[in-house]
C-alpha cells in the first residue's frame, strides 16, 4: 500500500528562501577590514543598541539581579541535566594506543578546541535554552575560551536571563551583538576576544548563511534551518496530546514543517480535527506561526504498517522524532534517521529542547540522514600520533617505499630508504617495484 496523505504541505521549509549570501558575504568582508569600529556600527543600525557590547562584571550582575529566582532554579536544574548528560558523553571518547605491529605504537587522544563562540537567539523568543546547551557543552569539553553572543534589545541589552545562563554555565565572555556582525566579531577575534576554532547554536538565516561562509575558517556545529518535527502514532495514542505537541513546535516559525505518520485513519482525522482549536487558543504572538506553519507546511500521513511508518519516518530524518505507540523499544531498534528521539507520551521534543539533559542543537532539513546534533564531541578534536622502535619501522619503511614508488611519489619512497639505510647500514632491502609505471597505466 502506498502512503496516503490525508494532509499536504503546500510549501517546503526551503520555500521563498531568500538569497541572502553576497549580503552576508559583503558584511563579514567589511567587518573584518573595518575590525571593532564597523562591528559596533553594524549593532547601531541593525541591533538599534549603542550600550556595552562586552558586558562587565557589573552589568552581568545588574542583569541577574532583574531575573526571577524562580527561573533561576529552573536554569540550575537545566544546566545540571544538560551537564550530566554531557558528562556521560565525554566518557565514551577515550584516548587509545595500540602496537600495530611489534615496536610500532599508533594513539588516538581527544583535545578540546581553544575558543568556542556560542550564538544564542534573542529575537523572537529569549532563547535562555539555547544558552544551557551551547555553553555548558563548551564548559564540559575543556574550551578555554567560551564566549556567548546574543542579540540585544534598543534600550535594554541582552536579556537578563540569557545572560544569568550564560554566566552561570560557563560563558567567560558574554557579548552583546546579533546576526552576522555577532559571528565575525567572534570569529575575527574583536573586542579583544579569541579568534573563535568554533561557532555553535542556532540563529536566522542570516546567521546560517555567515556559518556557512565561514566554514573551513572555522568549525561549525552545522547549517540550520526551520526547525522541523515528525511524530510517529498508533492505535494506541492519545490525538489531544499529538495535536498539543504537533502545535507546540509549530510555533517556532511560520514556516517550521511538522509532520504526523500514523496507520490508523482515526488517529489521524481526530488530530486534524483538534489542531486548529488549540492554535485558536494560543496567545497572538504565537498562533500565527502555528497557524502559517499548520496550513501551508504541516502533513499527515496514513500509511499500512508500522514497518510503513518506520520507513516513511527515515524518509523524511527529522530533527525532533517522537514515537507515540507500542513496542517502544523495536521503534528504538528500528528508526535510523533523526536529530533527537522522544520515545513514549511521557516526554515531549520541549522537554530536549529545555531542560531533559539532551542537547536541542540538532539538524534540520534531512540532514539527521547523516549528522547527529550538538554535543560534547563537537568541540573535541580526535588527532593521532604514533611512535616507534627501529626495528618496528623496518616493515613500514619497506611497505612505504614500495607503495610511494607505485605511485610515483619518488620523494615520499626516499623518506623511507633514509630511514632504513640509517638504521640498518649492513643490510640489503628490495624497495623497487618492477615496471611501476606500466602497471599503472
Amino acid at each position: 500500500m502506498a502512503i496516503e496523505y490525508l494532509k499536504k504541505a503546500t510549501l517546503t521549509s526551503t520555500s521563498g528562501a531568500t538569497d541572502v549570501h553576497e549580503q552576508v558575504k559583503a558584511m563579514l568582508d567589511d567587518i573584518e577590514a573595518g575590525g571593532d569600529a564597523k562591528a559596533l556600527d553594524y549593532a547601531a543600525r541593525l541591533d538599534g543598541y549603542e550600550g556595552p557590547v562586552l558586558l562587565s562584571q557589573a552589568d552581568i550582575d545588574a542583569a541577574i539581579a532583574l531575573v526571577p529566582e524562580k527561573i533561576k532554579a529552573d536554569i540550575r536544574f537545566s544546566h545540571a541535566n544538560v551537564k550530566r548528560f554531557a558528562e556521560a558523553q565525554k566518557a565514551t571518547l577515550a584516548n587509545v594506543e595500540v602496537e600495530i605491529v611489534p615496536g610500532m605504537v599508533a594513539g588516538q587522544k581527544t583535545i578540546p578546541v581553544n575558543a568556542a563562540g556560542c550564538y544564542v537567539p534573542g529575537g523572537r523568543y529569549s532563547h535562555i535554552a539555547s544558552a544551557i546547551m551551547t555553553v555548558t557543552t563548551a564548559h564540559v569539553a575543556g574550551c578555554k575560551h567560551i564566549v556567548a553572543c546574543s542579540p540585544p534589545r534598543p534600550g535594554v541589552g541582552v536579556a537578563p536571563a540569557i545572560v544569568y545562563a550564560a554566566h552561570y554555565c560557563g560563558a567567560h565572555k558574554i557579548l552583546a551583538m546579533g546576526g552576522v556582525q555577532g559571528v565575525a566579531a567572534m570569529t575575527f577575534g574583536l573586542f579583544g576576544l579569541p579568534e573563535a576554532n568554533i561557532l555553535v547554536g542556532p540563529g536566522n538565516q542570516y546567521v546560517a548563511e555567515a556559518k556557512r561562509i565561514l566554514f573551513g575558517r572555522v568549525g561549525i556545529d552545522m547549517i540550520a534551518g526551520p526547525t522541523d518535527s515528525l511524530i510517529l502514532a498508533d492505535r494506541t495514542a492519545d490525538p489531544m496530546v499529538i495535536a498539543a505537541d504537533l502545535v507546540g513546535q509549530a510555533e517556532h516559525g511560520y514556516n517550521s514543517p511538522v509532520w504526523l505518520v500514523t496507520d490508523d485513519r482515526h488517529i489521524a482525522e481526530e488530530v486534524m480535527r483538534i489542531v486548529p482549536g488549540l492554535i485558536d487558543d494560543l496567545p497572538e504572538v504565537n498562533r500565527d506561526n502555528a497557524a502559517m506553519a499548520w496550513r501551508d507546511y504541516a502533513e499527515v500521513i496514513v500509511c499500512a504498517d508500522r514497518e510503513e511508518m518506520a520507513a516513511t519516518s527515515d524518509a523524511y530524518a527529522p530533527e525532533h522524532l517522537t514515537v507515540q505507540a507500542e513496542d517502544l523499544d523495536w521503534w528504538l531498534d528500528r528508526l535510523t534517521c533523526y536529530g533527537s528521539l522522544f520515545l513514549g507520551e511521557e516526554t515531549t521534543v520541549a522537554f530536549g529542547d529545555k531542560a531533559s539533559g539532551t542537547n536541542h542543537v540538532l539538524p534540520t532539513g534531512r540532514a539527521a540522514t547523516y549528522t547527529g546534533g550538538l554535543s560534547v564531541h563537537k568541540y573535541m578534536k580526535i588527532v593521532t600520533w604514533q611512535r616507534s622502535t627501529r626495528e618496528g619501522a623496518r616493515p613500514i619503511a619497506e611497505a612505504t617505499a614500495r607503495i610511494a614508488r607505485f605511485e610515483g611519489m619518488e620523494g615520499h619512497a626516499r623518506t623511507a630508504d633514509i630511514r632504513l639505510a640509517k638504521f640498518f647500514p649492513d643490510e640489503v632491502f628490495d624497495l623497487t617495484v618492477d615496471d611501476c609505471h606500466d602497471q599503472q597505466s
